[in-house]
């Protein structure tokens, strides 16, 4: 196994659904078949719509696992990695810092940007790299007084867990489930999409919860757009399939709901409060999954 870096922009020639499977011709078989059973991290390029755009990133936004490569039955040349465990960063990480390139190939020795090495969509990724990326990617969320635990628990691990730390944190539960709460709870400004609550303690930590959609044990991944941010009430009634959301943002009573205060306030805010960003709404393929798996009916 071995780490890789996969280029990925908003609109390409290539069909990724970056959360599922990310799309590549045969060139790059070799690197993305020795990356199976390992992390990957995405990288967005500066053109990142078309040949003349300028908006894109230039960081390395997400890490996932490829469990897989299948070939593309409709393309003769081309193929698909298959992912899990799909996490955006808490924040992108530039390709450089000053005179540090987190990719040492993407520097040249006259220490200028090697741009033809940018022209690989997939890159190799020793160890150190990766452990370099995700530190940065991962701070706010390393240096939360919550991480704590969850750092002893890894150093307490066998030898090999203790020499390959961030590598085990990476995939470590907590870790994940910190991320995906304060990207739900920025997405949705600590407001409930369901009640419309904003309930803020005296230290200043909301109240609010981040609810998958599609569940983790059914490869939901920990993405913005498959979370949404709800009281305790609310999560607890969706995750029991007392409450959907239809594919335009209604709230979805189920007829075995009796809470008669609750349901009251739920038939009055019968709309979904959506992100402002669009890549943040509810991604309608996991408001399905939740309707037809979860929901009471």
């Amino acid at each position: 196994m071995a780490k890789a870096v996969f280029t990925v922009s908003e609109q390409s020639e290539y069909q990724d659904v970056r959360e599922r499977w990310y799309h590549f011709p045969s060139r790059y078989l070799k690197k993305v078949r020795s990356a199976i059973g390992d992390l990957v991290i995405f990288y967005e390029p500066r053109r990142n719509v078309g040949s003349q755009s300028s908006g894109g990133a230039q960081s390395y936004i997400a890490m996932a696992r490829v469990t897989g490569v299948r070939s593309d039955p409709e393309r003769f040349g081309h193929h698909f990695a298959d992912l899990s465990e799909y996490i955006l960063f808490d924040r992108e990480v530039p390709f450089r810092v000053d005179n540090h390139y987190f990719e040492a190939a993407l520097r040249k020795e006259d220490g200028t940007t090697n741009r033809g090495a940018f022209g690989w969509s997939v890159r190799a990724l020793p160890d150190y790299e990766f452990d370099s990326i995700f530190r940065y990617g991962f701070t706010r969320i390393l240096s939360n007084p919550d991480f704590g635990d969850s750092i002893n628990a890894l150093y307490d691990q066998s030898q090999e867990v203790l020499e390959r730390p961030i590598i085990s944190m990476s995939v470590n539960r907590k870790v994940r489930d910190l991320a995906f709460r304060e990207k739900v709870r920025q997405a949705y400004n600590n407001t409930c999409a369901v009640s419309g609550l904003s309930l803020i303690d005296s230290s200043g930590l909301p109240e609010v919860q981040a609810a998958h959609i599609r569940a983790v044990a059914f490869n939901g991944p920990d993405t913005t757009c498959n979370g949404i941010a709800l009281t305790a009430t609310a999560h607890w009634l969706f995750d029991r399939g007392m409450i959907a959301i239809s594919d335009d943002y209604r709230i979805i009573l189920s007829t075995h709901f009796k809470a008669q205060p609750t349901k009251a306030i739920l038939e009055m805010n019968h709309q979904l409060i959506i992100p402002a960003c669009p890549k943040q709404v509810p991604n309608i393929e996991y408001l399905r999954w939740h309707r037809s798996q979860v929901f009471a009916g």
